[in-house]
């Protein structure tokens, strides 16, 4: 452990990330193997591959599969240290940060990198009810309501209890919700059909509700159609200009109709982490902190924000979007920036280059935006996959999922469908 006593710094700059997500892993490996001191602080022992979290959430994949301790992901780096604990404010006067045991940690420069959390907007009681999927423990517990309700359903005599157990609620139509509830109805369709014999395929219903009049408004509008008839046609329904008034444990209720179901996902909207209450700094639009474009928290010395925390403005002025792309290359960005900074050079500012944006649908059907050009159905699902595997953390993970992922094209079967008695539904 460093030495908390501010009096006692190390003698090389000692660099603190707080999150070690795809921004604060990015900028730790790029400060590897340099002349700064670097402590990596988070509340989770591992990194988290988020994109395919719903396939966890769908018994696809298996959390092992896209997770990964951060010790082993950075023990490769001997200036870096790992602390498993919770960050409870900044005392950015004497340059510490403050931890849940009361520890104090001293630092030379602070990243922010704590990531977002969904926005219930005012309804956080509806969280325990309607879990949104940004942790390994959410994703097991979607997966635990979908599977225990299929048991359930196939145990009844009530047709309208089975019916209700056998409809799945996605509320939210950005990229994860649809990604869901396409995972979802091939998840009913194929194991109801293949080993559940009082159930009926007909029973089994995925509802997705979005507030606004269009699925994924981040895709340019032939895509949006593509997705939205590509939904219908596997039997998801759609819900639009739908309001969700309440959330409660048989359902949902939009627009006065009450919904029930055995199962309800929230994916309405995100809010960056309560960081900038630690600076007591008004928060940007989703309680982002303002960044300049060198990602230095505006107001605050030393202190940097990367990812879904930063509000980080483009070259006309427009807030750079909350994707894993942003983070990334924002992280790798600021681990230069801060050699150069320690070494009493001026880096250059933070240019994003958008990679294109993209969207699972169903088996053979995804979406991706290139600015210029855009790329829709089999093609484009291939290249998804291509790309996610690329993008894991290492080759044991890239191996892992592509050997589950062939096996589950071939024979529609998903291997991850374990209950656990242990875990509360």
């Amino acid at each position: 452990m460093i030495d908390s006593d501010s009096n006692n710094r190390p003698a090389r700059p000692h660099i603190v990330i707080v999150g070690a997500g795809f921004g604060g892993l990015a900028c730790a490996r790029e400060l590897g193997r340099s002349d700064c001191a670097v402590t990596v602080v988070d509340r989770r022992n591992h990194n988290l591959f988020q994109p395919l979290l719903y396939q966890v959430a769908t018994a696809a994949l298996s959390p092992a599969d896209i997770a990964e301790p951060i010790r082993k992901t950075l023990g490769r780096y001997r200036n870096i240290h790992v602390v498993m604990a919770e960050v409870t404010g900044v005392d950015a006067a004497t340059h510490a940060l403050l931890l849940n045991d009361g520890e104090r940690l001293p630092y030379d420069a602070l990243v922010i990198a704590t990531g977002s959390d969904y926005n219930y907007f005012g309804h956080d009681e509806w969280r325990a009810l309607a879990p949104g999927l940004k942790t390994i423990h959410e994703a097991r517990l979607i997966r635990q309501r979908l599977l225990l309700a299929f048991e359930r359903a196939e145990r009844s005599d009530d047709s309208l209890e089975r019916r209700a157990l056998l409809t799945t609620v996605v509320i939210g139509g950005g990229p994860t919700g649809v990604e869901l509830a396409g995972a979802v109805r091939e998840l009913g369709h194929h194991t109801i059909k293949r080993d559940f014999r009082s159930l009926s395929v007909e029973d089994h219903r995925v509802l997705l509700v979005e507030a606004g009049n269009r699925i994924l408004t981040a895709f340019p509008d032939h895509l949006q159609r593509y997705a939205h008839d590509y939904l219908q046609a596997i039997g998801v329904e759609i819900r639009l200009n739908a309001r969700v008034e309440d959330v409660d444990r048989d359902g949902v209720t939009v627009n006065g109709e009450t919904l029930r179901a055995g199962c309800v996902v929230w994916g309405a909207g995100v809010k960056a982490s309560p960081a900038a209450s630690w600076f007591g700094i008004a928060p940007g639009p989703g309680g982002r902190l303002p960044v300049d474009d060198r990602l230095r928290v505006h107001g605050v010395e030393d202190v940097y924000a990367i990812g879904d925390t930063a509000l980080a403005l483009d070259s006309k002025g427009r807030p750079l979007p909350a994707l894993a792309q942003v983070a990334k290359q924002q992280g790798e960005y600021l681990g230069r920036a801060l050699k150069l900074t320690f070494q009493g050079r001026e880096p250059e500012t933070f240019s994003f280059r958008n990679r294109g944006n993209t969207a699972v649908i169903g088996r053979n059907a995804a979406i991706f935006d290139f600015g210029r050009w855009t790329l829709k159905g089999r093609l484009a699902w291939f290249l998804w996959a291509l790309v996610h595997v690329y993008l894991l953390i290492n080759f044991e993970k890239r191996l892992l999922v592509t050997i589950q992922w062939i096996s589950r094209y071939v024979t529609r079967q998903r291997g991850a469908r374990l209950i656990d008695e242990n875990l509360s539904p």
